[in-house]
């Protein structure tokens, strides 16, 4: 599309041009992030990686979370794939693979939480993220080394996610069965995205026949339409739940389902979804932004309560870099001026933030007030996942602006 010259200015901000600001994040991407995880997370003696990892890459503890290695993988094979065949890359992915197809699953195919450093079972396979991202893994594997091993394992993988997804954490759900029967906005958000890494493992008749139940459950069960926001939780048959959980709003889980949602709106030449997402997403950034420090909050509550989480005013570095990933599409698809001078906003918020001045990789957690919490780069919870995607993502979507 054509891209206005005032528009251009407006994301370009300090940085001069459309191009100047994609090469910084291609640079950052493959100078200071990827080199990073090859540096310090590969574990030589038992396979797999290392993601808790100080501010200078030195590990801090040895414990394997089945979601992180599943990233990890898929991290570097997509950027096989996708940015430059390099053999240290494809290395890399299926040394962590080999780890997760060892060591990662119970005797019914479902993917443990976590391992200890030699591929223990630590944690019981209670979280279905693992097994998405255990899917995503070995199907973006194949792709950048075709096996039908790892083509059977991500299709094997995802006809489970599948069995499970009405009751995904089973024998491990806390919650009395029915008293408040809810259902959590992740997974269908995830399976939005999921449903494209897999096509060339499922098919695409498949794919465009699952395509309209995630679009549904996202849309038009979480979506609320009076709020113009999306819950993370509601009632089975959809309707809203006056506690807790029911008035919860993730704005970056929302913000994050969007550019999903865009994808999928540009495969079906969908003007009409791509642009509601734009709006949700939009309005969703409007209403999560902090008025007087700036960033993203973490957790609200619809009604104004307080919320449960006690860290809902930390500012997380997932949040906003796929915000930045979510405004680039958007304005890339639809042109709306209010997502490229949102992008400029985001952007020097994130960099300024979250961007490590002396060493690689990026800090994750912030306080309210935008200082660091937790100097780690990597955890339990950060790997290598959400910024070498976004950098990817932005860098490739402001390239093909002209």
């Amino acid at each position: 599309m054509e891209v206005s010259s005032v528009t251009t200015k407006t994301i370009a901000g300090t940085n001069g041009s459309l191009a100047a600001v994609a090469q910084q994040y291609r640079d950052e991407l493959m100078n200071h992030i990827l080199p990073f995880w090859l540096r310090h997370s590969k574990d030589e003696a038992n396979g797999g990686y290392f993601t808790c990892l100080d501010r200078f890459g030195k590990v801090y503890d040895t414990d394997k979370f089945m979601w992180l290695q599943g990233r990890e993988v898929w991290c570097f094979s997509f950027m096989y794939n996708h940015v430059a065949q390099k053999e240290e890359w494809l290395n890399m992915a299926i040394h962590g693979a080999n780890f997760l197809e060892k060591h990662g699953r119970d005797k019914e195919g479902n993917w443990y939480f976590s391992l200890t450093a030699e591929g223990q079972p630590l944690v019981q396979p209670y979280n279905i993220f693992s097994d998405c991202f255990a899917t995503m893994a070995f199907a973006s594997l194949d792709k950048a080394s075709p096996n039908d091993r790892y083509k059977q394992i991500a299709l094997d993988t995802f006809e489970n996610i599948l069995r499970r997804r009405h009751n995904w954490k089973g024998i491990y759900n806390k919650a009395v069965p029915g008293t408040r029967n809810l259902k959590n906005f992740s997974l269908p958000m995830i399976l939005c995205n999921l449903s494209l890494e897999l096509e060339h493992v499922i098919g695409k008749e498949r794919v465009d026949s699952f395509i309209p139940e995630v679009l549904h459950e996202v849309m038009e069960v979480f979506y609320q339409p009076q709020l113009g926001l999306i819950l993370e939780n509601v009632h089975e048959d959809g309707s809203f739940a006056d506690c807790f959980e029911g008035r919860v709003l993730n704005p970056g889980h929302a913000i994050e389902a969007m550019w999903f949602i865009m994808d999928l709106g540009k495969r079906r030449n969908d003007e009409a979804l791509i642009r509601k997402a734009c709006n949700i997403m939009l309005d969703t950034l409007e209403y999560g932004w902090d008025k007087e420090y700036g960033g993203i909050f973490y957790f609200m509550d619809m009604q104004g309560h307080p919320t449960q989480q006690l860290e809902w005013d930390q500012k997380l570095w997932w949040v906003h870099v796929e915000a930045l990933v979510a405004l680039a599409k958007a304005y890339a698809l639809t042109g709306d001026e209010r997502c490229a001078k949102w992008f400029l906003n985001v952007h020097e918020y994130t960099w300024n933030h979250f961007k490590d001045l002396e060493y690689d990789e990026w800090f994750g957690y912030l306080n309210r007030r935008g200082e660091v919490l937790l100097n780690l780069k990597g955890g339990k919870w950060k790997g290598c996942f959400h910024i070498p995607r976004a950098l990817y993502q932005v860098w490739n979507t402001l390239e093909g602006l002209k």
